[in-house]
């Protein structure tokens, strides 16, 4: 009878309330929207900052140093970024990065119209958008998991992905239009665009579910004292080292990024060869923000038929392909065409990447895992800018692409033989 009624009483039990639909969830749309204009200014003075000192100083050298103090600084701040967006509340953070991002943006802008922008002032520039950089990132990809139920991450992330693939194509273009109208315009542009990234932000609600937890001292706030800072910043990567898939997925997007980092300056230095000129040049290497524009599409389709070790063997596979035709050099077309194929596969790469560390880490840790990823994705993406200059100083653009097509064939072969890779399966409440 106790076991009848035991029966009853779970059917009696109120189900939970379906989920909304990721269009009426408001803190996400919220949060969405006031990245759209953040992350479109970012790729405007992204192509503005080096044409401005180049412009100062006429050297081709000091207008690349700025990208790479940038890098540099973001690298340096990337562990204690995730320590930051474990311990604190990631509202905050996050609508602290977006204000220090438009002050800074906005006092290059002042400059530049006063003529008293210095080449002095846009390195500690540099150096401050570098730093809040990983911040941004690991904050915003806690509270975009925050925000939306487990079963839309994917949804999410690709609505993620759109923006990013958008603002990429659309960014670059845009910037060089508005340098052409006025210099400090691009600049106030972007400012405006970060504001209004930190008003939106301002207004986003997390659930009470956080909040709750965070005000009521829970498990998801570890205690202050109990690691030293040193080792507190280093647990995303002890997390991320000592579990196998998490390990060899990192390693291995660390490689693709590369191999890949150095794709566009390959492209451009064989184009400029071919007597290619700036206006098709520019229009040829907008074909990898079509691709992922396009690509975001594809992500819910790949991650259903594909396990995620073997969509990223394979991604990798077809990218060493499409590097070695680059060698062929048939023109900007044949150039186009191959970095929009390449720009297919980025988004569900990313996705797949966000969803193996939201899902497989504790909460309490997740930020730092977060910002060690993106910590050794960055170094790969500096080491293969490096190699790629190197490449090309010595080498022809087609054997330098051959070059790099060979490593991440290599790269492919040294994951084929990692079983937690191979083996890898999608979280089981993903639903992808």
């Amino acid at each position: 009878m106790s076991d009848s009624g035991g029966a009853v009483s779970r059917l009696d039990k109120p189900q939970a309330p379906a989920d909304p639909p990721l269009r009426k969830n408001v803190n996400f749309q919220l949060l969405w929207a006031g990245s759209v204009p953040a992350f479109l200014g970012r790729e405007i003075v992204g192509l503005v900052y080096p044409l401005v000192v180049l412009a100062i100083t006429g050297s081709p050298g000091w207008a690349g140093a700025f990208g790479g103090v940038q890098i540099f600084a973001s690298l340096v701040c990337g562990m204690p970024a995730g320590a930051l967006a474990d311990r604190y509340d990631q509202r905050r953070l996050l609508l602290l990065v977006e204000t220090v991002r438009s002050l800074a943006t906005s006092s290059v802008a002042a400059a530049y119209f006063l003529h008293e922008l210095t080449l002095i002032h846009l390195l500690l520039v540099a150096v401050v958008l570098g730093a809040v950089q990983p911040v941004g990132g690991s904050t915003r990809m806690l509270l975009v998991r925050s925000l939306v139920p487990g079963r839309q991450l994917t949804a999410a992330l690709t609505q993620e992905e759109v923006r990013s693939e958008a603002a990429a194509m659309a960014g670059p273009p845009l910037g060089g239009f508005l340098y052409a109208v006025a210099g400090g315009l691009p600049f106030l542009v972007a400012a405006g665009g970060f504001a209004v990234a930190a008003g939106c932000t301002f207004f986003v609600r997390p659930p009470a579910r956080t909040a709750g937890a965070e005000a009521a001292g829970g498990a998801r706030r570890p205690p202050r004292d109990e690691l030293p800072l040193l080792r507190r910043m280093l647990v995303g990567l002890h997390v991320l080292w000592s579990r196998p898939l998490l390990r060899s997925g990192m390693l291995f997007g660390a490689a693709m990024n590369t191999v890949g980092a150095p794709i566009i300056l390959v492209v451009v230095v064989q184009l400029r060869d071919q007597g290619v000129g700036s206006g098709t040049l520019g229009l040829a290497t907008i074909g990898m923000g079509v691709g992922g524009l396009a690509g975001a599409l594809l992500v819910k389709p790949l991650h259903r038929m594909l396990a995620p070790g073997v969509l990223l063997l394979s991604v990798g596979a077809v990218e060493a392909v499409l590097i070695a035709l680059l060698a062929l050099g048939r023109g900007p077309w044949w150039v186009a065409g191959l970095l929009f194929l390449m720009g297919l596969n980025g988004p569900s790469v990313r996705v797949l990447v966000d969803i193996l560390i939201f899902r497989q880490v504790p909460d309490e840790q997740r930020g730092r895992a977060v910002a060690a990823c993106m910590t050794v994705f960055g170094a790969g993406s500096s080491l293969g800018v490096l190699v790629g200059g190197q490449l090309l100083q010595h080498l022809s653009p087609a054997t330098a692409v051959l070059v790099l097509a060979a490593c991440e064939t290599v790269a492919v072969g040294i994951g084929l033989g990692a079983r937690s890779l191979r083996k890898a399966v999608w979280p089981e409440d993903m639903h992808v």
